[in-house]
C-alpha cells in the first residue's frame, strides 16, 4: 500500500468530510439499501479525489453533490441494464417446474427496469416520499418526520406519485387496460 500524501488526507478530512452527514441523507432518500448507499459514497470520494488530483475543485459541497447525482443515476443506470438475463441454458430443463419460465423472468426483470423509470421520472420530493413509502416500508409519520412536511403531504405525493408510476406503465403497454 503507497504511503498516505498528508497534504490529500489534510484537505479531505478539512473540506469534504464534513458534508458526509447531508451526503449520506441525501444518498439515503434516493438509494434502495445502505449497503448501496456506503457504497455510493466510496464512489464519490474516489471522483472528488481525482477530482483534486486533476486540479478541477473550486467549491467542495456543490461538486460533491453533482458527482453523488451522477453517481446516483449511474447506479439505476447500471442495475437497469444489467437486469436482463441471458437467453443461453446450460442445462436441460425438466418439462413441470414450480420456477416461472424464462420468458416470464424476462419480463418480470423488464417491468422493474420500466417501474424504476417511472420513479425515476418523478418530481424529487414525490420519489423521495415512494421510495421512503413503497421501497423502503417507512410508515407516513415517520416520513413526515424524517422529511420535516405533514402526514396529510406525505398522503398526498405518495398518492401522486402511485398514479404518475401508473400512467407511466400504462403509456408503456403494462398495467390494467381499460
Amino acid at each position: 500500500m503507497p504511503p498516505l500524501n498528508t497534504e490529500e488526507t489534510r484537505w479531505f478530512v478539512a473540506e469534504v468530510q464534513p458534508h458526509e452527514r447531508s451526503l449520506r441523507s441525501y444518498l439515503n432518500r434516493t438509494l434502495p439499501s445502505f449497503a448501496d448507499v456506503d457504497d455510493t459514497v466510496q464512489d464519490c470520494y474516489s471522483r472528488i479525489l481525482h477530482a483534486k488530483k486533476k486540479g478541477q475543485v473550486r467549491s467542495i459541497r456543490p461538486l460533491l453533490f453533482a458527482i453523488a447525482r451522477n453517481a446516483v443515476h449511474d447506479f439505476f443506470h447500471s442495475r437497469a441494464r444489467s437486469a436482463t438475463i441471458p437467453i443461453t441454458e446450460a442445462a436441460p430443463m425438466a418439462v413441470l417446474e414450480d420456477r416461472p419460465g424464462v420468458v416470464e423472468s424476462i419480463c418480470r426483470q423488464q417491468e422493474l427496469a420500466l417501474l424504476s423509470d417511472a420513479i425515476h421520472a418523478l418530481p424529487s420530493r414525490c420519489r423521495e416520499v415512494i421510495l421512503l413509502r413503497k421501497i423502503k416500508g417507512y410508515s407516513q409519520r415517520e416520513i413526515a418526520t424524517m422529511l420535516g412536511i405533514s402526514e396529510n403531504t406525505v398522503e398526498v405525493l405518495a398518492a401522486k406519485g402511485t398514479r404518475r408510476c401508473a400512467a407511466f406503465l400504462k403509456a408503456r403497454g403494462l398495467g390494467r387496460q381499460e
